[in-house]
């Protein structure tokens, strides 16, 4: 920077670190480093300006704010209506205006407008759909577009309301068994995991949380440090579908994996109010993303394969676990946040030990 006449401080951005990387050659001058050492130099550069921010020091942020995507003036229209009307959330809204986008660039092939929009047009936007996408994928976006054409028509855009023409594909709830895993297989990963190197306790405490309870991934990142109480022994989660905060009883090897967790390795001092944190700078959140690839990686070396293997495999260990145990399926209910007993009732089909019991004799 000094050779070159700009500040360093405001270099100090992803461009800036990947501009370095590029030209810098080292100091044996043989040419231009490796993928591997540039990569390292931008993460040494990103904690330092990270520690900058830390001591009060002004930098630049990291990354440049992403530019605010422009939406045609009928899809802004659409975005305000099912944001004032509806009340619907964000992550909701975005998937609604990408299939009415779809959609309209569909039509726009096909060489209809807006006001010339007929059932053939809605019919050949999900057969697209169909033909790179599940079952499941299409009864989804379905279930989102049909918004859309009732919006139209309240607008005046279409003389009438096609939304009853978006036919979904039919979705039996019990078609397929839940994603379980047996529950050996569940404390083989756990015992996977080396809690003597960081970020082991950290993994640990988020894999046991999940297994014990049958927390979802959000609900484990949600968690805060004054959700978990170790004096009145008791653990506070938030259901992410319908924001229903229950209080769980903090049971003692949880209790002995946050407090090895927060005790030392949890990074401090720091901001964040959330419990489990990345373990580099800067020390932001988790995502679940990241969960579910340490849930693979523990698993991969402890020989575990199946079909899906991820978060809601262990909520789903859990629960046909407690089921097959002979609990009550109200309180497995209300332990997993189901509003709708039959949510919970089909983790019944894969309680294995309890539906022996109930199995006729076979005739001879």
């Amino acid at each position: 920077c000094q050779e070159h006449g700009v500040s360093d401080t405001d270099q100090l951005t992803l461009v800036g670190a990947v501009r370095f990387g590029q030209a810098y050659v080292g100091p044996r001058k043989k040419g231009p480093v490796g993928a591997c050492s540039r990569a390292t130099a931008r993460n040494a550069l990103h904690a330092w300006a990270c520690a900058l921010r830390t001591l009060g020091i002004s930098a630049p942020p990291w990354l440049q704010p992403r530019k605010a995507v422009v939406l045609a003036p009928l899809l802004e229209a659409y975005c305000h209506h099912r944001r004032s009307q509806c009340g619907i959330a964000d992550a909701t809204l975005l998937r609604d205006i990408a299939t009415a986008r779809s959609f309209l660039t569909l039509s726009r092939e096909r060489g209809k407008s807006v006001g010339k929009i007929v059932v053939a047009d809605i019919d050949a936007f999900v057969s697209a759909l169909a033909e790179r996408l599940s079952k499941h994928s299409v009864a989804d976006r379905c279930s989102s577009l049909r918004s859309f054409p009732r919006f139209l028509r309240m607008a005046g855009r279409i003389r009438h309301d096609l939304a009853a023409s978006v036919l979904a594909p039919r979705i039996h709830v019990a078609e397929r068994p839940p994603r379980a895993m047996a529950w050996s297989d569940v404390r083989r990963i756990l015992r996977a995991i080396p809690k003597s190197d960081p970020p082991g306790k950290r993994d640990f405490a988020m894999l046991l949380l999940m297994a014990t309870y049958g927390l979802g991934a959000a609900e484990v990142l949600g968690l805060r440090i004054e959700d978990i109480d170790f004096k009145s022994e008791v653990i506070r989660a938030r259901r992410p579908k319908t924001g229903v905060r229950i209080e769980l009883p903090l049971l003692s090897p949880v209790a002995k994996a946050l407090s090895a967790y927060l005790q030392a390795e949890r990074p401090r001092p720091v901001c964040s109010r959330q419990v489990f944190l990345r373990s580099n700078m800067p020390y932001e959140p988790l995502t679940s993303a990241a969960i579910r690839h340490r849930i693979r990686l523990y698993a991969g070396n402890a020989g575990v394969s199946a079909p899906m293997i991820g978060c809601h495999a262990f909520r789903h260990s859990h629960a046909s676990r407690q089921v097959d145990a002979g609990a009550n399926l109200k309180v497995v209910s209300d332990i997993l946040g189901h509003r709708s007993p039959s949510s919970t009732s089909v983790y019944v089909r894969v309680a294995i030990h309890r539906l022996r019991m109930v199995a006729l004799p076979v005739p001879r």
